[in-house]
């Protein structure tokens, strides 16, 4: 028998590339521009980075780098470290909030440009912020093994967990809207289609791969990634179905809407699409339509028929929490819906049940 002989002791190979490399570009990003703000050596741009690589979707990676910066921001120009920020700052930049004018983009600038003109943030927009800041203080005490999330303490605003802000269309004007993508072609017909009758999520439905469409006990599915890397089958109405079909005139692979390139379409020139879309098909608040408006409708219109069952509507908009679902509820609280009639409709018949055999 051969034994094992232990090899030379030798030298760590030459690093030929950096775990920065490894990072979605959004993560890249926001490391890069703090790095141009803050003295060479400083750890807060590669912790920074490193908290926007670990969060899982893209969407949430460009939405924590955004907010962060508002708070960066804030804390430089108040003369303060972020890692040396206390609770006053951060109190205090939790009011800064609730006047402060948001960015909008400038019409006629420069592609992106945007200017603090906007109203100022709502209580839910405030709330998102000051929880991202939290998310990165609380990472970057674990990072660093040192400091205090100075945002442990801050009080959030109050939000109602039944409330949407979000303005929903009638099923009339949901389907002149989708008349209105038929008309101006075979992928916004088959898009729009795909996002209101299977309750699509914008990013969802751009991650959708053609190789994931099958069949199921008889359902035609599409495989989607959720929200936290989960996936799902989500039954593909024959309508819906024809339209993709058309649309993809024979191509098996790839992303199902795309562009000329083989890459996925753009999040923003769906929402122009929609805003022209519903535009053209005279829907009140165009101007500001968008995709979750979409998926938002699928979700009420559901829920309005009369057979609806909440589980299952649930699972069509893919919810974790029934909560989340039954905020989408129009007829929630509506004297007419109410158990009431139902309740003493009952009692009534026992009553008189009971009164006839009575002797």
């Amino acid at each position: 028998m051969t034994g094992l002989v232990r090899r030379p002791q030798g030298q760590l190979a030459k690093a030929t590339r950096s775990p920065v490399d490894d990072w979605p570009a959004e993560a890249r990003q926001l490391a890069d521009e703090l790095a141009a703000l803050y003295p060479a050596g400083d750890p807060l741009p590669a912790i920074a980075g490193a908290w926007i690589a670990r969060q899982k979707r893209a969407n949430t990676r460009q939405t924590y780098a955004r907010q962060y910066k508002v708070w960066d921001q804030y804390a430089r120009e108040s003369g303060t470290h972020p890692f040396e920020a206390r609770f006053t700052l951060a109190e205090a930049f939790s009011r800064h909030l609730e006047t402060a004018p948001t960015l909008v983009p400038v019409k006629g600038g420069y592609r992106g440009e945007r200017a603090p003109t906007g109203p100022p943030r709502s209580d839910a927009s405030r709330a998102n912020v000051l929880s991202t800041c939290s998310s990165f203080h609380a990472y970057a005490v674990r990072a660093r093994n040192e400091g205090t999330d100075p945002f442990d303490l801050v009080a959030r605003p109050d939000i109602d967990p039944d409330y949407s802000s979000t303005k929903g269309s009638t099923e009339d004007e949901s389907a002149r809207l989708i008349e209105a993508a038929r008309e101006d072609g075979p992928r916004s017909y088959a898009l729009v289609s795909t996002i209101y009758t299977m309750a699509m999520r914008l990013d969802m439905t751009l991650k959708a791969r053609v190789e994931n469409i099958s069949h199921s006990e008889g359902h035609r599915v599409l495989d989607v990634e959720l929200k936290g890397g989960r996936h799902a089958l989500k039954p593909v109405p024959p309508g819906t179905g024809h339209a993709i079909d058309v649309y993809l005139d024979g191509r098996t692979t790839g992303f199902i809407f795309e562009t000329r390139t083989g890459k996925p379409l753009d999040a923003k020139y769906v929402w122009k699409l929609l805003r022209r879309l519903a535009a053209q098909a005279g829907i009140k608040n165009a101007a500001t339509f968008h995709p979750h408006v979409l998926k938002h409708d699928a979700v009420t219109h559901a829920l309005k028929a009369p057979d609806a069952k909440l589980h299952h509507v649930q699972d069509f908009a893919d919810h974790k929490d029934p909560r989340t679902t039954r905020r989408y509820d129009r007829r929630r609280g509506a004297l007419s819906s109410s158990p009431a009639y139902g309740v003493a409709a009952r009692l009534a018949e026992r009553l008189t049940a009971s009164e006839t055999e009575t002797p």
